[in-house]
């Protein structure tokens, strides 16, 4: 993706040094027209995020995530267990918008809008800036003694990064279990939740580990997206790129001198500032072309503009653009890849919308309890049946009633109990429905069963009935 020869920066990373251990990197404080535009996306996600799980809409919460329930809730609509094919076809529409995103724009969403780098370079970053500085002074305190000033920022440091990431796990946990629950539990106090808080402080120990140790190591080692990209990337993505062309020239980079007519000489209009690599979270040089390691925050590009306008040179040496750009000069393109992939897109997101309209808010299942045969209770033929209603709405039902279509027949419920089901709630029991041999055209058919909520038809149920062979 450039004119550099030397390709031996791909055989490591900026994190590990040539002895195989932790290189810790302390970039530059960036700042800059990108950067101001990515802390107001950043302070708007960062309020999203804190308080989707304590946004309700129709009394259902916003987001909510429950893995251990099998309920998850998107954009406050409920998913159950039943719904599972259409949270994974969510899924798969993430996936796929995501695909066609970085086939063309790169990684952008690392940058812009991922939860790592929003945290850790808008969050944890900051507050170092504050507590130990910037770069040279984070290098200088790193080097320096354990002595008072070193001890002081340390603690102060751990202790503000300890709070927030146990802020962190609060607000994750609310995304687990509900924000209703973990307020109630917050409420009766830890004394009667000791597992919960042992792993909310757990998840607070995750949180301290990745946002003070791990670090930008999460979008280098752990994170599959840095690979997906190399996959899906060709010439004519846009990416925040290095314009080689004009960097290198004839010469290659020099460093500037004000007496020399650069243009002439055949120099680059790089500058060999390093400034560019100072600034990345990541530790890269942006010169030597599309790496894993880029996570297109565009820190470098508002650094070079700086150093640009400061020296005279025109800006734009480091900028959003396609390698295709670069070289030919051609401008972006909706290729007929993109185009494949908004296709997939448009038909998944067409298919998900119809499902959502044909769900239904209630859920009968009635289902013959297995190994059971048939019965004869007097002159009928009688099947026992388990039920569960599930209720996806936030209004209860209070009377619910089965009533049997086709054919005619009677329904008892076990214990002649009266079905309840609360909001957001699964009601489960047993019934017995007999049914006249005369009425019996095999030894099994289909019955339609009708389920009320007091005088409201909430749903509509079929299954299977036996009886014996002799009524064929």
């Amino acid at each position: 993706m450039s004119n550099i020869k030397d390709d031996s920066f791909r055989d490591s990373i900026s994190t590990i040094d040539k002895e195989g251990k932790r290189s810790y990197i302390f970039p530059k404080k960036p700042k800059g027209p990108f950067y101001d535009k990515r802390k107001l996306l950043s302070y708007f996600l960062l309020a999203f995020l804190l308080s989707a799980p304590f946004i309700k809409i129709n009394g259902h919460q916003f987001l909510m995530f429950n893995v251990l329930e099998r309920r998850f809730n998107i954009l406050s609509f409920p998913f159950w267990p039943q719904d599972f094919h259409l949270f994974v076809i969510s899924m798969i529409i993430g996936v796929v918008g995501l695909a066609l995103f970085t086939v063309a724009f790169g990684r952008i969403f690392c940058g812009w809008f991922c939860p790592q780098t929003i945290f850790m370079e808008m969050v944890f970053r900051r507050i170092e800036y504050w507590i130990d500085g910037d770069r040279g002074a984070q290098i200088r305190l790193q080097k320096q003694e354990w002595n008072a000033e070193k001890i002081r920022k340390r603690v102060t440091k751990w202790i503000v990064f300890f709070i927030i990431s146990f802020i962190i796990a609060n607000v994750f946990l609310a995304y687990l279990v509900s924000s209703d629950r973990l307020l109630l539990m917050i409420k009766e106090g830890p004394a009667l939740h000791t597992s919960t808080l042992i792993a909310l402080l757990i998840f607070t120990a995750v949180f301290y580990f990745v946002f003070a140790w791990f670090r930008e190591q999460v979008c280098i080692i752990a994170c599959p997206y840095g690979r997906m990209q190399g996959v899906l990337l060709d010439n004519k993505s846009i990416n925040v790129s290095y314009d080689h062309v004009r960097g290198e020239k004839e010469l290659g980079r020099a460093k500037f001198n004000k007496q020399e007519d650069r243009a002439s000489t055949g120099k680059g209009d790089c500058i060999d500032c390093k400034l560019c690599v100072h600034v990345c979270p990541t530790g890269i040089d942006i010169r030597n072309g599309t790496q894993l390691e880029c996570i297109n925050c565009t820190a470098c590009i508002d650094e070079c503009d700086t150093i640009m306008e400061s020296v005279g040179l025109p800006k734009g040496l480091i900028r959003y653009a396609s390698e295709d750009e670069i070289v030919k000069k051609e401008k972006f393109q909706f290729t007929t890849r993109m185009k494949g992939y908004a296709a997939v897109l448009t038909i998944l997101i067409g298919v998900l919308i119809g499902m959502l309209f044909l769900r239904n808010d209630v859920e009968a299942t009635i289902l013959r309890l297995p190994g059971q045969l048939f019965e004869h209770k007097g002159e009928n033929i009688s099947n026992v049946y388990t039920y569960k209603i599930v209720n996806k709405t936030t209004k209860e039902f209070n009377h619910v009633t089965f009533k049997l279509i086709e054919p005619k027949g009677t329904i008892k419920l076990v214990g002649n109990a009266e079905v309840k089901v609360k909001a957001d709630g699964i009601a489960k029991g047993t019934l017995f429905i007999e049914i006249n041999p005369a009425y019996l055209e095999g030894d099994k058919i289909k019955l339609k069963i009708e389920v009320y909520d007091g005088e409201n038809l909430i749903e509509t149920a079929t299954t299977n009935f036996m009886g014996p062979r002799s009524f064929n």
